[in-house]
């Protein structure tokens, strides 16, 4: 303790202090802190220094805990974010806008009369709450107005549900609500629920439709329709109970801070106590389930990053962003969560071990599908780094899958992603491959320390990545370790737009240094920025022993290439782009209007180690990616569905049926077209087999379940047909 008071009392900030109790928490890296945050001069208050344009906002008298809270968040974003913004009229306009569209984001609540009133009163006031010039009043007085008009809608669930309906009129319903606006009054408000309304039962009545097709006991369609009357109503009123039971001060209060937080950039989140003494709880218990995090977002339960080896990342059907729509325990009934909370659902996700649950889901595309999962232990085994051989015109290529960048800190001898890389290179150079696959398709990221000594695996002793703070200043990172580069082969790296930040760093460095070919989507995720955590629990310049004002997420620094150019935002353009399915999908960091731009900084000083541009190689793969069913499919399936899902939707049973026809088909095509027709012959390391035989039978069945995914895999295969052409290319070089 003592030590602690000395280092609090030193010339060193007290928000730097709060930064190295805390540690590092970033989306997409763990374990390593480039850099510290550059403070400006301080003034020493009570024994702590604090920055001088602080000072005044701190010892401040402060009525509520909200308005604490507010002080606290703007004092670390103005200190530490690293694009800290003019909290003014300009700003305060952004908030205002936004809020409403976080709070409610259906539009089917509020009517623009509401938002004409606010803007009189509130537009240009909100940076004078945030600078704690007036009393914080904009969030709860939203939100009394908020919480009336909902008390006005709950007639129309009745009113609207209680008679059948006639689904042979050519209506149409908007579904998208960025096209949609707020209802000029309640006429216009009560004419979209009902609209709503038909359109979510004539989806539960299309579904009752198809369903009474295998049934033993058939139905009317007057007993289908009514059902779905039912069920709809049954949903709608769990929603409305939901919205009442969340119609608080705390959560107006969230919505609004993480208004304000987001408005910095998309990674920059505000945590209330609450949302962090679940996560504790949830990260320490142990439980089975199916390995997926859920988020409410934009009213619905969505997925969000899956476990690498869970149930859910396994299965390869759920992607993040999916919404769940029900969920049930084996074959029996599902419950329909609408209107849940996030802990509702976990609760009937979660279970005992190899039980089935089953999710329904809403693909982004529309479609609904029922996926099985059996419960798991969540095992760091299936994690792990892993690889495999595949034997094609007389040559061995190696494919080594990294599913994230993994780091046990606290353990020196805990699984190092870089290290098992490491020695899946040295087992497949015991099995003579001649070109390695790294594959590093939805990486998410992780430990920076090991993604740059993996890239010295494969390049001398080189800088792999630079880091830039808000002041300017500019580190250029390399090992502090000496890592031998152990595999100077060909190289390809596979990616998509769900690899971030490590990935991007290592696909980035492979493609400046020239040192092998980088295969995927039109680009990466592009997201280049370090975020750590930040606590909130201080007042008057103490630290309280008190978790009851949360904690902030900052964006402190941003990435940078060898070569000067941002990974942000633009993320990492492949030499060899390839059709993807998910192409357009908005969910990259670009899609984001509040995203850090993208931009350049001086290059290091770095040397190109590639001894070819392989231009002919490129040209080989583009005209094979043109001529390849599969992947012509795969574009012009994309391209259909986007325009698909980019329109109104019909209110009338045949119109709705022909369209979710013609969504089925062509979701069932890209299905099928996923996949290679004529396996490539995969085979185990013989390492591995050995091992596996020998120990575990059950990571021998895993391995094998690896090796059939691979080997059917049309972006491996094409992976495999570029490296044999480099191959070639340096063979012909040699003679």
């Amino acid at each position: 303790m003592t030590n602690i008071i000395k280092f609090m009392r030193s010339k060193q900030s007290f928000l730097v202090y709060l930064i190295l109790i805390v540690g590092i928490s970033f989306f997409a890296f763990k374990g390593l802190v480039i850099g510290k945050p550059s403070i400006p001069h301080t003034v020493n208050v009570n024994g702590i220094e604090l920055p001088n344009d602080a000072l005044k906002a701190n010892l401040a008298i402060v009525p509520n805990k909200y308005e604490k809270i507010i002080k606290n968040i703007v004092l670390v974003l103005n200190e530490l974010h690293y694009a800290p913004k003019q909290i003014n009229d300009d700003f305060s306009k952004l908030i205002f806008n936004n809020y409403f569209t976080e709070l409610d984001y259906g539009k089917d609540v509020l009517l623009q009369s509401d938002i004409e009133g606010f803007k009189l009163r509130f537009e240009t006031k909100i940076d004078d709450e945030l600078n704690s010039k007036i009393k914080a009043d904009f969030f709860n007085t939203v939100g009394e107005v908020y919480a009336k008009r909902l008390t006005e809608i709950e007639p129309y669930i009745k009113e609207f549900l209680g008679k059948p309906y006639d689904f042979t009129t050519n209506e149409t319903v908007v579904v998208d609500v960025k096209k949609l606006n707020f209802a000029p009054n309640e006429k216009e408000r009560k004419e979209y629920w009902r609209k709503k309304m038909k359109y979510l039962t004539l989806e539960k009545y299309t579904d009752l439709l198809t369903q009474n097709e295998t049934a033993k006991v058939k139905k009317s369609n007057t007993e289908l329709e009514k059902e779905a009357r039912a069920k709809v109503e049954k949903v709608i009123r769990r929603s409305y109970d939901g919205l009442k039971k969340r119609a608080t001060q705390d959560e107006y209060f969230k919505i609004f801070m993480n208004t304000v937080t987001q408005a910095y950039d998309p990674h920059t989140d505000y945590f209330p106590p609450v949302d962090q003494r679940s996560f504790n709880e949830e990260m320490s218990a142990s439980y089975c389930g199916i390995g997926a995090i859920l988020k409410e977002e934009e009213g619905n339960i969505k997925i969000g990053p899956l476990t690498t080896g869970s149930p859910a990342q396994k299965s390869g059907e759920l992607t993040p962003g999916d919404i769940i729509v029900a969920v049930a325990q084996g074959d029996a009934e599902p419950v329909d969560i609408t209107g849940f909370t996030t802990a509702e659902c976990v609760k009937i996700i979660r279970g005992k071990e190899n039980t089935e649950v089953r999710l329904t889901v809403k693909k982004a595309d529309g479609t609904i599908k029922v996926i099985k999962l059996i419960r798991q232990k969540l095992s760091l085994e299936s994690a792990l780094a892993k690889s495999a051989v595949i034997e094609q015109n007389n040559q061995k290529i190696g494919v080594i899958y990294l599913p994230e960048f993994y780091n046990d800190f606290n353990d020196p001898n805990g699984p190092k992603c870089a290290r098992d890389v490491a020695k899946e290179i040295q087992k497949l150079k015991a099995e003579n491959v001649t070109g390695i696959i790294m594959d590093l398709r939805n990486n998410g990221g992780g430990s920076l320390y090991d993604v740059i000594q993996m890239v010295q695996l494969f390049v001398d002793d080189v800088p792999v990545v630079q880091v830039r703070d808000r002041d300017g200043k500019v580190q250029s990172q390399k090992s502090k370790d000496k890592v031998p580069k152990i595999w100077d082969g060909p190289l390809t790296v596979l990616v998509n737009e769900l690899s971030a930040s490590a990935s991007e760093i290592f696909a980035a460095a492979i493609q400046d240094y020239n040192r092998g070919l980088v295969i995927g989507s039109s680009s990466t995720y592009g997201k280049g920025t370090v975020q750590r955590q930040i606590p909130l629990n201080f007042e008057n310049n103490k630290l309280l022993d008190s978790d009851e004002y949360g904690s902030v997420k900052v964006t402190l620094q941003k990435f940078y290439r060898i070569s000067g150019a941002s990974t942000q935002l633009n993320g990492v353009v492949p030499d060899i782009i390839v059709p993807d399915v998910y192409e357009y999908l908005k969910f990259r960091e670009r899609d984001n209007v509040s995203a850090l731009p993208w931009d350049v900084i001086e290059k290091s000083k770095y040397k190109d180690f590639g001894s070819n541009t392989w231009v002919d190689v490129k040209a080989n793969s583009s005209k094979r990616v043109a001529a390849n069913p599969s992947f012509t499919t795969i574009k012009a399936n994309t391209l259909a569905l986007e325009k698909l899902l980019d329109k109104q939707y019909s209110l009338n049973l045949a119109s709705y049926q022909a369209e979710q026809k013609e969504i089925k088909i062509l979701n069932k095509k890209m299905d099928e077209v996923l996949k290679v027709r004529d396996s490539l012959p995969t085979a185990y390391l013989k390492a591995d087999e050995e091992k596996y035989l020998k120990v575990d039978a059950d990571k021998l069945e895993t391995n094998k379940a690896f090796l059939r995914i691979i080997s059917r895999d049309i972006y491996v295969n094409e992976a495999v047909k570029v490296l044999l052409d480099m191959i070639n290319t340096k063979a012909v070089a040699k003679q």
